[in-house]
């Protein structure tokens, strides 16, 4: 079998981690990088041993198969076009666009090539995530809090695509019913997006969800917590553990204390780091022809609703 060629446009924080992965897998040959940036372009050529381009055009005439576009989000689109039209696979990071009218065309173009378009939410990838979606059957409250200190960078979208957009991915993944109603409020305090922000959520299968995100944490704090009819499972993605929590049997006046009716459970969990998870999935659906895990159309969904946040939060200013 041939081995899948790959690149990575965006060598930055992020993208630099999709090259030493790719570097790495078995049946996958990193042909090279794509940056305007030389400094960051020539530590990862001589990092990861394959050659530095300064631009796009480059890495296409190279011949590569699929790419990971890890470019800031105003670019994810034309970026993404540009090896779409080429008949090259592309991995775009989260948020997949700068707004959902590029998300739509990459879509299009996506469909109209016959080309894998995934969108890069790491947290499916998380053991965690994994294993929750395993055990979970109808959600009926979901509460999420991602926070974490300023990062000083990202912060050219709101935190509502830069942290949130996870979660509502996840959200929309568990219940796909349509949204009736919302509320959500947010402020921006360093930047000037929002940077800290909540948003309650109704579906029209009765479940309710509401999410809390913030960069200006002291502390950081990633998890996902589902109360089901007979059942709340807490899921910390840090720590890639899920716990379960279950009524035993019998009634609160029989024992002397009631909470040695519930039962607590731990999910087992194959722990790997998500990234290298997700990019294995990405090369496989390079390699088989299937449809990604987060395929474009889930993560314009997830951007759709991101806009719809945004949208409601300002016009309460």
């Amino acid at each position: 079998m041939h081995p899948v060629r790959v690149g990575v446009v965006g060598v930055g924080h992020l993208g630099y981690h999709h090259a030493r992965h790719y570097a790495q897998l078995p049946g996958v040959s990193l042909v090279g990088v794509a940056d305007p940036d030389a400094g960051r372009g020539q530590k990862a050529a001589e990092d990861f041993g394959a050659p530095w381009f300064k631009t796009i055009e480059a890495l296409i005439e190279a011949g590569v198969d699929a790419v990971s576009v890890a470019a800031p989000t105003s670019a994810h689109g034309a970026v993404a076009a540009a090896f779409l039209d080429a008949g090259v696979d592309v991995l775009v990071e989260k948020p997949m666009a700068a707004n959902t009218d590029e998300a739509e065309r990459m879509v299009a173009l996506a469909r109209r090539h016959g080309r894998i378009l995934q969108v890069g939410h790491i947290e499916r990838f998380n053991g965690a995530v994994i294993a929750l979606f395993a055990a979970i059957k109808r959600p009926r409250f979901i509460e999420c809090h991602r926070l974490s200190p300023y990062p000083n960078r990202g912060d050219d979208v709101s935190v509502v695509l830069d942290l949130m957009i996870h979660d509502l991915e996840i959200v929309l993944a568990l219940d796909g019913s349509e949204l009736t109603s919302m509320d959500a409020a947010g402020v921006p305090v360093f930047s000037e997006f929002e940077d800290i922000a909540n948003v309650r959520l109704r579906f029209a299968s009765g479940c309710v969800a509401n999410l809390t995100c913030s960069r200006i944490s002291l502390e950081r704090m990633r998890k996902i917590r589902i109360f089901e009819q007979d059942a709340y499972l807490s899921t910390d993605y840090s720590d890639q553990e899920v716990l379960v929590y279950r009524k035993k049997a019998g009634s609160p006046r029989s024992v002397q204390n009631p909470m040695d009716l519930i039962s607590v459970e731990s999910l087992p969990v194959h722990r790997d780091e998500p990234l290298r998870r997700e990019l294995e999935s990405f090369v496989a659906c390079v390699r088989d022809r299937v449809r990604p895990v987060v395929s474009g159309e889930d993560g314009l969904a997830a951007l759709r609703l991101a806009e719809r946040i945004e949208a409601f939060i300002r016009a309460q200013r």
